[in-house]
């Protein structure tokens, strides 16, 4: 889809909301609730930007993934991360072929999607190839760059419980992710519902929704939106009263707050304000749009004082302080 399909960038706009619902009720068909979560991976997705699922075991961080794969029409790939991974086992490596020569054997990176499954189980010289592919959208092997396909985005999950034997992703390194999205336990009648249709012989098809194509022309898109200089001005504010002793800091950010969020943050409150105004239907942002996506934003981006901990102030509560 080019961007002559759409008269103006008003209608490119409708056409961006109009995926949008188109995605989510085909993603309900096999994904049972959890309603902000998705708009949250689909809006980094249109945004360009990869995200950070965390959540228990058994609450569908894999089903969600491939599922969104399968209606986006992209190229899934899942890597299970493990404590004996190593950066050529997802990157690839060079092979000698048949004929003498060395080639290049793609590794799962090599795909739209990737799910990089409990990333934070694999040693840190793994974990830096999947980021720094992350970043620059290619891979370096033996001297020669290869370009990684496009759309491309990864969404890597985390679990929260049973950290011994883990490698925590460092704050430099979590600032990749545009989203932190917490997954949480389902209500009872959304569980009642998830094992009604998991342990019956019911069967759903799902239909390809939006192409690699229209998902670029949607990125694009994205950046064109305009957005006021108050409403931007508010989201470059919010990223810098999390940073502890300077003039914007709050009370609470200098009392709780070891380190704060970086410039990367307030790109991605703009970018994210402005997808989240667009999915809506809106054709530029306001302070609301800020605030709906600022918990993803910051929330893995400001890092928590022993004070925090002992009185069990989160991430979460700080930032609502902010607004």
């Amino acid at each position: 889809m080019s961007q002559v399909a759409y008269k103006s960038d008003v209608e490119a706009v409708d056409a961006l909301a109009q995926s949008y619902r188109d995605l989510k009720a085909e993603i309900s068909k096999a994904i049972i609730g959890q309603d902000e979560v998705v708009k949250a991976v689909i809006i980094s997705m249109f945004s360009n930007g990869h995200s950070l699922l965390v959540g228990v075991p058994g609450l569908a961080k894999t089903l969600l993934v491939s599922t969104i794969a399968d209606v986006l029409d992209l190229d899934f790939k899942r890597i299970q991360f493990t404590p004996d991974l190593m950066p050529s086992d997802i990157t690839g490596s060079e092979i000698l072929g048949d004929d003498r020569q060395f080639k290049f054997n793609k590794g799962p990176l090599f795909a739209n999607i990737v799910l990089a499954d409990e990333i934070n189980r694999t040693p840190p010289k793994t974990q830096a190839a999947l980021l720094e592919a992350m970043q620059e959208r290619s891979v370096t092997i033996g001297g020669v760059q290869h370009k990684l396909p496009a759309p491309f985005f990864v969404l890597a999950t985390q679990n929260p419980i049973e950290q011994e034997g883990t490698y925590p992703l460092p704050e430099a390194q979590l600032d990749r992710f545009m989203f932190n999205i917490p997954l949480d336990y389902p209500s009872y009648d959304e569980e009642i519902s998830v094992v009604k249709s998991t342990t019956s012989n019911n069967k759903y098809k799902l239909n390809n929704i939006v192409t690699g194509e229209q998902i670029l022309f949607f990125q694009q898109l994205v950046r064109k939106i305009p957005i006021a200089d108050n409403v931007l001005e508010y989201a470059v504010s919010l990223a810098t009263k999390t940073r502890p002793n300077t003039s914007r800091a709050t009370e609470a950010v200098n009392n709780y707050i070891s380190w704060g969020a970086g410039p990367r943050a307030s790109q991605y409150l703009v970018l994210g304000a402005k997808c989240h105004a667009a999915v809506n239907g809106k054709y530029s942002p306001d302070i609301e749009d800020v605030q709906a996506i600022a918990k993803y934003v910051l929330r893995h981006r400001i890092v928590r004082n022993y004070k925090a901990e002992a009185e069990g102030i989160t991430e979460e509560n700080i930032i609502e302080g902010l607004f």
